[in-house]
């Protein structure tokens, strides 16, 4: 395993503090407001730089596990105080986090290994993530956090929409609504200088087009998806919302822990074989997990909590995933897309096992030591098959900021 974090994620809380101090700081330049409530009471904020009409909106905090991004946006707003070119036609805007109940629940500010990070992971079932539940719930069923991403969204009407995403253990990509011509150069030197890998071939963009190594856009509403059984469709997330303003969203993913297997863009000589093997895996490890929660649950004091959700959740998805991947893979397979599914297909189950365990050590359940034990040899095995290294924080943030600055000024070229 890889040195040790040299510093820790931000809390919602420090986040905000840091945020308020930059306000008061430069108060005819920044403001500072409250914009909503998510479910359980916790205030959004909506921190601003600049006045022009041009705007471009940062959203930090999606998805409770991925936390550079409150770093990043922090980095992004100092930035801005200093270099007047940026802001000089165009004001910026950050939601400091879409997801301030989830971000409560994930308590792994400065993880040690990957056992470390799941010890203390959450990410909430599809319906109650802010950006992909529009594309599995009604209009009217909507959560708060979504509404009010979807108000700012309203409001500033940005020309560009960042969202701030990471991965536990892999590379960095980017994923465009639109394309954004230019930005692929830029990135791939960023990560290139900073000894990031570059996921030529995430599972996530499984079928999108490339404008250059890393960088994919989303196909249009008529193309078939590549993982048909996955109820949410980034066709029908928040990301889209921008489109109307004549906008367009970039999400920026960067690794903790990097592994160099998913940079590898020679075609894998034997992937209908790798992702049926792949697919056998993610069914048997799942079932593992299954069996443990079956077990267990007469022994689980109700209401289910968020926690459980997000277990169940996940395990839903294995059947259907498996078959996608063990009908046909898609064309062109490369060894990295193979990596790719690799690590989604491990990811899966241990996430679901890692927050059974934690609703299962809240009961001293009998069933949480051997639970952990899983968790601790999926995640080791994690880790040595992948080599994992990791991304010193502040090589992270950088990564992102970069991506984010190319990002905009490409994007106000093209929209110009």
């Amino acid at each position: 395993m890889s040195p040790l974090p040299e510093l820790r994620y931000l809390s919602v809380s420090e986040l905000f503090s840091s945020a308020r101090a930059l306000a008061d700081h430069r108060p005819g330049l920044c403001t500072l407001r409250k914009v909503g409530t998510s479910r359980a009471g916790r205030a959004m904020h909506l921190l601003s730089v600049g006045h022009a009409s041009r705007a471009v909106l940062v959203v930090a905090g999606a998805h409770a596990n991925e936390q550079t991004g409150g770093s990043t946006l922090l980095a992004l707003a100092e930035r801005l105080l200093y270099e007047r070119e940026l802001r000089a036609d165009t004001s910026w805007h950050f939601l400091l986090c879409a997801d301030p109940d989830g971000a409560s629940l994930h308590v792994t500010p400065a993880p040690r290994t990957l056992f470390d990070y799941h010890l203390g992971f959450f990410r909430p079932a599809g319906p109650e993530q802010p950006e992909w539940s529009p594309s599995v719930l009604p209009p009217d069923r909507l959560p708060p956090e979504t509404r009010t991403l979807l108000g700012v969204i309203d409001e500033v009407q940005p020309y560009l929409q960042v969202t701030l995403h990471g991965t536990d253990l892999g590379g960095s990509w980017v994923q465009l609504t639109k394309d954004v011509p230019g930005l692929a150069e830029p990135f791939a030197k960023s990560a290139a200088e900073l000894h990031i890998p570059v996921e030529t071939g995430p599972s996530d963009a499984a079928g999108w087009p490339a404008s250059g190594p890393g960088v994919h856009v989303m196909p249009g509403p008529d193309s078939p998806t590549a993982y048909p059984s996955m109820p949410d469709d980034a066709r029908h997330s928040t990301w889209y919302h921008a489109h109307r303003y004549g906008g367009l969203t970039a999400v920026v993913e960067v690794p903790m822990w990097a592994g160099d297997l998913v940079d590898d863009p020679a075609p894998h000589p034997a992937p209908a074989a790798a992702l049926r093997h792949l697919a056998r895996r993610l069914v048997r490890d799942a079932l593992q997990v299954e069996r443990v929660l079956a077990d267990a649950l007469p022994r689980l004091p109700g209401p289910e909590g968020p926690m459980l959700r997000a277990a169940r959740w996940a395990l839903d998805l294995v059947p259907g995933l498996a078959g996608d991947w063990a009908a046909a893979p898609p064309p062109g397979a490369t060894v990295a897309y193979v990596g790719s599914v690799d690590a989604f297909g491990r990811r899966l189950p241990l996430r679901a096992a890692a927050m059974l365990l934690r609703v299962l050590r809240e009961t001293d359940d009998r069933a949480a030591p051997h639970l952990e034990r899983l968790v601790a040899a999926w995640s080791e095995a994690f880790t040595e098959h992948f080599r994992a290294r990791w991304v010193p924080l502040e090589h992270q943030v950088e990564h992102q900021t970069r991506t984010v600055v190319a990002a905009a000024r490409h994007a106000r070229d093209r929209a110009a």
